[in-house]
């Protein structure tokens, strides 16, 4: 692991942890200073950072961790339940016997890992599901719902899913993977929509009731965006 990525993997854990929330200024001095690090790949880190949707760069002040409100939330995944339903049932009728194994071979590692207690088993698991949802993307073969949801869909609202998600309703979550899975084998489209949407549903409502708690002290405290470390 380079010095980049081992202050991006720091960062970003630090945002899904709340440890930098929604607002604040990531800086380059203070990051510097605790890790003994050069600006060098702080700076490469943060890029990446933006790339992927974590923070943005804002101009004259630096690198800020991106704000998503209920409502951002919520509109993403409304959007998400019309769109993503599509994409399965398009797959059940075009997908291929190696794209199916492919797509098996991630549901069972990802529930290999719901039965790891290890402190990398959730993150791992939020790169198995993006990667599962980018294969059905694939073998539903339409390159317009792709470009749609490519603008949609940010990677920090699916991750963050799944750090705030109950055992049950991880569980839940495998339990749609395979169900889906079984819809596709069997190429019934409706089947296959009806469990993306039920999916959908369900990881709303666990992002929603995260917002929420994030949200409300927020508001009750009238807290602006606040600085993650000295300028």
């Amino acid at each position: 692991m380079t010095a980049a990525d081992r202050v991006y993997q720091i960062i970003r854990k630090r945002i899904l942890d709340g440890q930098y929330p929604a607002g604040c200024y990531v800086r380059e001095t203070a990051i510097g200073q605790e890790l003994e690090l050069s600006r060098t790949p702080i700076r490469e880190a943060l890029r990446r950072l933006v790339s992927d949707g974590w923070v943005e760069a804002i101009p004259h002040h630096g690198a800020q961790v991106v704000s998503w409100t209920q409502r951002d939330v919520e509109e993403v995944f409304e959007l998400r339940v019309l769109l993503e339903p599509q994409v399965a049932r398009r797959a059940a009728s075009r997908i291929e016997p190696g794209e199916l194994d492919e797509l098996e071979s991630l549901a069972g590692r990802m529930e290999a890992l719901c039965r790891d207690e290890g402190e990398g088993a959730i993150e791992e698991i939020a790169i198995l599901n993006d990667d599962y949802h980018a294969r059905l993307m694939a073998a539903a073969g339409s390159p317009r719902l792709q470009r749609l949801l490519e603008t949609i869909v940010q990677v920090p609202v699916s991750r963050r899913s799944y750090h705030h998600y109950t055992r049950e309703e991880l569980s839940g979550s495998m339990h749609h993977h395979r169900e889906l899975l079984r819809a596709l084998a069997a190429g019934d489209g409706e089947w296959a929509a009806s469990v993306m949407r039920a999916h959908l549903l369900a990881a709303r409502a666990a992002q929603m009731r995260f917002a929420a708690c994030v949200e409300e002290p927020k508001i009750a405290r009238g807290v602006a965006a606040s600085t993650c470390g000295p300028a």
